[in-house]
């Protein structure tokens, strides 16, 4: 026997304050800020947290579970490569239309935006239910009213969605390179491409946005 301690799994940070963060985040109903990870925990100092966090981050890389930041909440989620292992046999997928799915690609890209900038982006009326339909999922939030004649109603994303995407924060968000490459810009053609680069509104042609979008189970094409 060599008679040498072994090292502390968090060298860092004191392993007790790296074990309680670790324990506020498992307990977490929701992704926790640096700030109330703190409060939580008796007023931590926030260096403090980080370092923590860090720490926890690099320990559980090669794990089933990742520890990581998304729009500055941290949250426990399932490796990437394992998620296939969770999924339910028979979970249908869901799907945005076309509509809400421009929709959120213009508040994405261009928060926050009233209704009447999306509008001006796409080149054709968004119906109400299409942004309904972004609030109901939690990825979109009223984010106060732009101050201009009429102060209209400005949206933009949640954290939420910076969560369900997968996303760091929105600096992470694919450039159009990056979407062309994956074939993601296909048939979606100027509209989509316009919509994130802001160069102008897209024709419109064919897309009829009076009806209410919804979330609905893929379907086979007829």
């Amino acid at each position: 026997m060599s008679g040498e301690a072994e090292p502390a799994p968090f060298a860092g940070v004191p392993d007790d304050l790296a074990r309680a963060v670790e324990a506020a985040l498992f307990a977490a109903t929701e992704p926790m800020t640096v700030e109330a990870i703190s409060a939580h925990l008796g007023a931590a100092p926030p260096p403090a947290i980080r370092a923590a966090l860090a720490e926890l981050a690099a320990h559980y890389t090669p794990r089933g579970v990742h520890l990581v930041e998304r729009g500055q909440r941290w949250l426990f989620q399932t490796a990437p490569d394992l998620a296939h292992l969770l999924r339910r046999d028979h979970e249908e997928p869901r799907r945005l239309s076309r509509a809400a799915t421009e929709c959120l690609a213009i508040l994405a890209y261009h928060e926050p935006v009233s209704r009447a900038e999306i509008e001006a982006i796409r080149g054709v009326q968004t119906a109400k239910g299409t942004l309904d339909i972004l609030l109901e999922a939690g990825w979109v939030r009223i984010a106060g009213r732009r101050e201009v004649p009429g102060r209209p109603v400005i949206y933009a994303t949640t954290p939420e969605f910076l969560v369900h995407f997968g996303l760091p924060s929105r600096r992470d968000l694919p450039g159009l390179d990056e979407l062309k490459a994956a074939g993601l810009l296909d048939p979606v053609d100027d509209a989509l491409e316009a919509a994130m680069s802001g160069s102008g509104a897209g024709s419109g042609e064919g897309d009829d946005d009076t009806a209410p979008d919804t979330l609905a189970p893929d379907e086979e094409s007829a």
